[in-house]
């Protein structure tokens, strides 16, 4: 019991902090969204402290989890050699400040070589493997706040970044919708299995008008080649279990009822086999096929500067208001409903002499 009233006290305090960045967000109905950070770069100092402020408090806190269950998902450690990490952050799984840093917790354990010989994600909702990122202004605020990673890059690239380069081998097993930074995810893990009826895997950034952040167009290429990753990241559609096999965008699809004992058994398999040996095969192809860290950040930065134009401000709006990061029909289809409102944008645009979408 005084475990966990110190861990409620510790997250009082964390919350507290985190209110000092004065964000003005509503992130229950999305009202306001991806604010510029030009209020925290008004005050720089007081950003500091405040940031400073929240990570002595979440220091403990973090440590002290490792004995608990995470917030944003379970993981069974049960077996040394075989690590499952199964998302479970209703509504529909959202990647955000929490689920960044215990993610960077959880990866600092494996770099530290005390972690598996394989890592496994699934999620615990079949409608949702990582829905997409968190895109309210209080989360983005709370990003800001997390402690700086080994990367120094903004903290959910330097969470991409490190999955790539885990010592421990990394299977994603998607059943349900993996777009955006569910994709970007995805697509970070070395080997990746879908449910042939119900994974979806997409970037629709495109819709928003916005280039994805966290590296599609590094992995991409490398996966499906040229003309196919223009046609994910152009075309922002979703893409089934099927297609995404046809495209390489995933290694295999497998019927939903074979699913889970397929992808069990093969983690298993490999989990039996020496740890170095899957180190050092890791490392080979790595050093062949891996985007190189530096070509990250500018696409995060690309991302921002997109933010910050009224096209991208506006359409977000009206997702949020047809029931965006809700349980909805929107979520449900969100490729199609991004183009609905880039349809309805640009239909208003040329109705007007000289008009324009921006």
């Amino acid at each position: 019991m005084k475990l966990f009233s110190s861990l409620a006290l510790a997250w009082q305090g964390l919350r507290a902090a985190m209110v000092t960045v004065g964000s003005s967000a509503r992130a229950d109905n999305g009202e306001e969204f991806l604010m510029s950070d030009r209020n925290e770069r008004a005050d720089p100092s007081s950003r500091r402290d405040a940031r400073a402020a929240a990570a002595d408090i979440a220091a403990p806190l973090i440590r002290r989890a490792k004995t608990v269950t995470y917030r944003r998902f379970s993981l069974d450690n049960s077996t040394p050699s075989l690590w499952r990490v199964t998302f479970d952050h209703p509504p529909i799984n959202l990647v955000d400040s929490v689920m960044i840093s215990e993610l960077g917790e959880l990866f600092a354990e494996v770099e530290r070589n005390e972690g598996p010989a394989v890592l496994m994600f699934d999620s615990a909702d079949p409608e949702y493997f990582l829905a997409h990122y968190d895109i309210t202004a209080a989360n983005r605020s709370l990003v800001n706040l997390l402690p700086q990673g080994p990367t120094g890059f903004h903290p959910w690239v330097d969470v991409v970044v490190r999955l790539g380069k885990l010592p421990a081998v990394t299977i994603s097993a998607v059943r349900g919708r993996a777009r955006g930074a569910g994709s970007e995810f995805v697509l970070a893990c070395d080997i990746r299995f879908a449910s042939r009826e119900r994974a979806v895997l997409g970037q629709m950034e495109v819709g928003f008008g916005a280039v994805p952040g966290a590296g599609p167009a590094s992995w991409l290429p490398r996966l499906v080649g040229r003309g196919r990753a223009f046609e994910i990241l152009l075309g922002g559609e979703d893409f089934d279990g099927d297609l995404a096999e046809r495209y390489g965008y995933v290694n295999r699809a497998i019927p939903d009822g074979e699913f889970e004992n397929f992808v069990s058994r093969f983690a298993r398999r490999v989990s039996t086999f020496d740890r170095q040996a899957l180190a050092d095969i890791k490392h080979f192809v790595n050093n062949v096929s891996r985007p190189a860290d530096e070509e990250f950040p500018p696409q995060m930065d690309a991302f921002w500067q997109a933010v910050a134009r009224p096209l991208l401000q506006a359409r977000a709006s009206k997702m949020f208001e047809l029931g965006l990061q809700q349980r909805s029909d929107v979520e449900l289809d969100l490729a199609e409903y991004v183009a609905r409102i880039a349809e309805a944008d640009l239909s208003r645009a040329s109705s007007k002499p000289g008009g324009s979408a921006d």
